[in-house]
C-alpha cells in the first residue's frame, strides 16, 4: 500500500463497518484464507469485494487472488514512536 501506508504503521480498524469504494480495509481473500491484507476497495463483485493495492507494480491483490471478504475498515493510522524508525 506504499506510499499511503508503510511497513510498521499501526492502524485503527473498525470491524463490520460500512465499506465504500475507495476505502482502505483489512480483508482475507477467499482463495487464500490464511492471508490477512490491507488494500483499497475498488468495487463489489460476486458477493465480495475487489481489492487493489496503491502500488501498481505489486499485484498481490484481487488481480491475483480474486474477491475478498472484508473484516473491517481502516479508520486511521498512526506511526510508531521515533525509537522504532529506521
Amino acid at each position: 500500500m506504499a506510499p499511503v501506508l508503510r511497513h510498521g504503521d499501526a492502524l485503527i480498524v473498525r470491524r463490520g463497518a460500512t465499506v465504500r469504494t475507495g476505502d482502505i480495509v483489512v480483508a482475507r481473500f477467499r482463495s487464500r484464507p490464511g492471508l490477512l491484507v490491507v488494500k483499497r476497495v475498488v468495487r463489489e463483485q460476486d458477493g465480495g469485494w475487489w481489492l487493489e493495492g496503491d502500488n501498481t507494480f505489486v499485484q498481490d491483490d484481487s488481480r491475483s487472488y480474486g474477491v475478498a471478504d472484508v473484516i473491517g475498515r481502516v479508520l486511521f493510522r498512526y506511526y510508531p514512536g521515533p525509537w522504532r524508525l529506521s
